[in-house]
């Protein structure tokens, strides 16, 4: 129980079956398509002219004009609590599904809670699009009542962003938002609509969605270029493939399996990148960085060739710039040109889809390196540094034994939503992951909060036999309750399991390591008690405090038809590790306190 094993994965089915490229492009043949009489209705048409078919809000007096051309519409609406849920929620939505997720918020207050998830999309790389009111262009720059500059607040945290200025133009603008959203390296966008706008009369149908034309994403690399990459592959001694978020995004999981089995590479991936290699195959070390596994690290830090695909090298993965990946060249694959020795020098730049490029390596590498030891290396450091922890019965119980539990109950298809804290650290660790789309977390911004309303947009993209769980923390948790009243009301089947240390409990591991134990403002002692809360949101609530009762418990709630929450009172002492302290090696990690 206590230590991962690894053992070859059953089957190597397709895993990247939800292409947003060959599903939902169009309205649906049994939808009535919204007529256009306005510009509210030319919006909602341009939704289902792109296939959108649910959304996530919270209604007011600026963005009511849509929400009346919702009334007529078969686009599904779900009404959050809070718009920050909203944007989480239209998050997730999108990770699960690849389609975009939509948000929808009125001016000013409604606009401005959409501000943390949209930055949250924007740092993951996450296709969002919000639709948010405002005051009529008359009035605006006027301090009207609920007036914001939304596009000028949003505009450093979105791929683009619009302000809607003509009711015969605005469904244009709607499709040609949720198009960009999702194409190249995807990304938020949003389109500020003011209320004459969608009040306004037209009949003028919106265009299907497209992007600007001079939005042209680079999909294949140089010929010369991926030519040069491949016989570097053949030559080095110990490579080492590096696949991030990039290759969810691009659908690329399967031509990445491909490549790194076929010529016999062993694979590290980033925090965003769990699931695109089986974590229970050979080749497979899991993921790197500040609490990666320490086997990750190692070969990091031993590699002499990093194949990096679709990851930005950001400083939660790298730890110190000049001890990263100290004796190795790096090829470094990315759509975004932007992203190419901004952090990390390439010395084999490809710049392409994700997919499109493994795909030229693969045909033009001619053989498998000649890398036995190094492969008998990785192996070693499995060994050497398990992910395992110690759980006593007669000490508090160990959170790892809980994400253990949780993941035994459950089957390979469940999908894992997290708040941002130890428990994500936990639930990355201690879960193994087989597939792509099913780890979705706030990984750029670290949201506390991100967990809930992320579990409400994955069960509304999953399939029915895919369960959904989120793993929060009780601080993490207590930021986005709320939208718990959105899962009873929705009777949607999601299990929550609060993994409580009463501690905001990374900040409490620093302090206690960094700061000589002076705990300011981390006690979390004065939480609800979360199980009795879930009951009067109208869910179902449990509380577990000893080993003894988690496995019952976890069968209970998980099959509990409905939204459950178990609050799981864990060892408020228990840290995360392995650990690299900030800005430090990712060779030199830390296993204990002591050693940091």
């Amino acid at each position: 129980m206590s230590e991962r094993t690894t053992t070859q994965p059953e089957s190597e089915e397709s895993t990247d079956s939800r292409d947003p490229k060959h599903s939902n492009t169009g309205t649906e043949p049994d939808s009535t398509p919204t007529q256009v009489t306005s510009g509210a209705t030319s919006t909602v048409r341009a939704l289902e002219n792109a296939g959108i078919d649910v959304m996530f809000g919270v209604q007011g007096g600026a963005i009511m004009p849509v929400y009346d051309a919702l009334w007529d519409s078969d686009l599904r609406h779900v009404m959050m609590a809070h718009e920050q849920g909203a944007a989480h929620a239209a998050d997730a939505y999108n990770v699960v599904s690849g389609q975009p997720g939509v948000c929808l918020a009125t001016s000013g207050p409604g606009a401005t809670n959409l501000v943390t998830g949209l930055a949250d999309a924007n740092m993951d790389s996450d296709a969002v699009v919000a639709l948010t009111g405002q005051v009529p262009q008359h009035m605006v720059g006027s301090d009207a009542f609920q007036e914001t500059d939304t596009t000028g607040i949003t505009a450093p945290i979105t791929k683009n962003n619009y302000f809607a200025s003509d009711p015969d133009t605005v469904g244009d603008t709607v499709g040609e938002a949720v198009a960009l959203a999702s194409s190249g390296r995807p990304g938020p966008t949003l389109v500020d609509l003011p209320k004459d706008v969608t009040n306004g009369e037209t009949e003028r149908e919106p265009s299907m969605p497209q992007t600007p034309e001079t939005y042209t994403p680079q999909n294949e690399a140089d010929e010369a270029a991926v030519a040069e990459a491949a016989r570097v592959i053949e030559a080095a001694e110990k490579p080492l493939l590096l696949f991030g978020g990039g290759v969810v995004k691009a659908n690329a999981s399967d031509v990445a399996r491909e490549f790194a089995i076929d010529y016999e590479l062993p694979v590290v991936t980033t925090m965003p990148g769990i699931g695109t290699m089986p974590e229970d195959h050979d080749l497979c070390l899991s993921w790197a960085g500040m609490h990666g596994t320490g086997y990750a690290n190692m070969a990091i830090n031993h590699t002499d060739l990093l194949i990096a695909v679709g990851t930005r090298f950001d400083d939660r993965l790298t730890g110190g710039i000049e001890t990263f990946a100290p004796s190795a060249e790096v090829i470094h694959v990315d759509i975004d040109p932007a992203e190419i020795s901004k952090n990390i020098h390439a010395d084999y730049p490809l710049i392409g889809d994700a997919g499109r490029v493994l795909e030229q390596l693969h045909d033009a590498v001619s053989g498998v390196p000649d890398a036995d030891e190094w492969r008998e290396q990785c192996q070693t450091w499995k060994s050497e540094y398990p992910m395992d922890y110690k759980a006593p019965d007669d000490e508090p119980l160990k959170p790892q034994f809980v994400v253990e539990a949780l993941d035994e109950a459950t089957s390979d298809e469940a999908i894992v939503t997290s708040g941002v804290g130890q428990h994500q650290m936990w639930a990355s660790q201690y879960w193994t992951f087989r597939d792509p789309r099913k780890w979705i977390s706030s990984h750029g911004l670290g949201t506390m909060g991100y967990g809930l309303p992320a579990a409400i947009g994955a069960r509304l993209a999953a399939d029915d036999d895919e369960e959904v769980v989120c793993i929060d923390g009780d601080g993490s948790f207590l930021m986005t309750i709320q939208e718990l009243s959105v899962a009873v009301r929705e009777e949607l089947d999601i299990t929550v399991a609060v993994l409580n240390n009463e501690y905001i409990g990374m900040v409490r591991q620093w302090q206690d390591a960094f700061f000589e134990g002076r705990r300011m403002a981390a006690e979390y002692n004065w939480c609800p008690e979360f199980d009795m809360l879930a009951e009067a949101f109208g869910a179902r609530g449990f509380r577990v405090d000893d080993y003894d009762e988690v496995a019952a418990v976890v069968e209970e709630a998980v099959d509990y038809d409905g939204p459950s929450v178990i609050d799981f009172h864990i060892d408020p002492a228990e840290n995360v590790y392995p650990m690299v302290p900030s800005g430090g090696a990712n060779g030199q990690f830390a296993l204990t306190e002591d050693q940091l």
